[in-house]
C-alpha cells in the first residue's frame, strides 16, 4: 500500500513512513496563494516557501536580504492555499545565527504569524544549539547542509561542495548531528551523488536533494527553475518541465496586439 496516496495530510511523520517504505519524497517552492493551491491540489508532498524568494520574487543576487517580516508575508499566503502539503518555511539570513534565543522568537514568530508545520535552517555543527532549543518549544526543523546560500560570501562561488574529503567528512559528522538534535529531515544542496547515497544510508531521517543525485529520499526544486519561468538559470541538475517564459510573452504581446488592434474587448466581451 501506497502511503502516499493513503494519506490526507502530509506530516513530519508521514515523510518518515515514505523513507521507511521506500517512496520518494516531493517538494517544490511557493511563495503566493495561487501557485501553493495549484500544487498542493497537484498532490505535492512538500511546498518550501524558501528564502529564494528574494531572488525569484524580489530580483535580488542572493538570499540573504530577504527579511523575517517579508517571509512571514509569503508563508501565511501559502498557508491559505493548502490542503494537504506540509508547509516548511526558511529561517531567513541573520534571524537564527547569532544566537539560539533569536532562532526560537524567530521560529514562534513563523508558526504564529502564518500557520505553517514547520521550520529550516542552513547549518551543521554551528547552529545546533539554535535547531535543539526550536525542537525543544514543539517546532519541527529540517536541517540544510551541503551548498548552503545563505554562507555564499563565504564559499564565494555556487560550485558544488564537498568535494574534497575534509569537507566531505564533515558533511556527515553534520548530518549525524542534525539527526541527533532533533531535525525530522535535511536538504543536501549541490553535492556529490556518492556522498548524498552515504548520507541518505546512514541517517534514520529522510534526506531531500536539490542537485544531489538519485539517491536521496526525495527532491525539491525552485518553481521558476522547473517552470521554466526563469531562463537565467541552468544548473546540471536542473529538469525544466514546462517552458513557460515564451508562452507567457507569447501571450501578452497577443493581448497588447488585440488592444491596440481594438480586437478586445469584442461585442460578447462587454456588458
Amino acid at each position: 500500500m501506497s502511503v502516499h496516496k493513503d494519506v490526507k495530510k502530509i506530516t513530519t511523520n508521514t515523510l518518515q513512513k515514505l523513507k521507511n517504505n521506500g517512496e520518494k519524497i516531493s517538494m517544490i517552492t511557493a511563495y503566493d496563494f495561487s501557485f501553493a493551491r495549484i500544487f498542493d491540489e497537484a498532490g505535492i508532498d512538500v511546498i518550501l516557501v524558501g528564502d529564494s524568494a528574494s531572488n525569484v520574487m524580489a530580483g535580488h543576487e542572493t538570499t540573504l536580504p530577504i527579511t523575517l517580516d517579508q517571509i512571514i508575508y509569503h508563508a501565511s499566503s501559502v498557508i491559505r492555499g493548502v490542503n494537504r502539503s506540509l508547509v516548511v518555511v526558511d529561517l531567513p539570513f541573520g534571524s537564527y545565527q547569532s544566537n539560539s534565543k533569536e532562532a526560537l522568537a524567530s521560529a514562534i514568530r513563523i508558526m504564529k504569524e502564518t500557520g505553517a508545520h514547520a521550520v529550516k535552517l542552513e547549518g551543521g555543527e554551528e547552529v545546533l544549539e539554535s535547531i535543539k532549543r526550536i525542537v525543544a518549544a514543539g517546532v519541527p526543523v529540517m536541517g540544510h547542509l551541503g551548498l548552503t546560500p545563505q554562507s555564499i560570501y563565504k564559499f564565494g562561488t555556487y560550485t558544488v561542495r564537498a568535494r574534497e574529503e575534509t569537507e566531505a567528512e564533515k558533511l556527515k559528522k553534520d548530518a549525524r548531528l542534525l539527526q541527533d538534535s532533533g531535525c525530522f529531515a535535511m536538504v543536501l544542496e549541490k553535492i556529490p551523488a556518492t556522498l548524498a547515497k552515504e548520507v541518505s544510508e546512514m541517517v534514520v531521517i529522510p534526506t531531500i536533494g536539490i542537485g544531489a543525485g538519485k539517491y536521496c529520499d526525495g527532491q525539491v526544486l525552485v518553481m521558476h527553475d522547473m517552470l521554466g519561468i526563469n531562463t537565467e538559470f541552468k544548473p546540471r541538475f536542473l529538469r525544466k518541465y514546462l517552458n513557460l517564459h515564451p508562452l507567457i510573452t507569447g501571450a501578452v504581446q497577443h493581448y497588447i496586439k488585440d488592444v491596440k488592434s481594438n480586437d478586445f474587448p469584442n461585442e460578447s466581451e462587454q456588458y
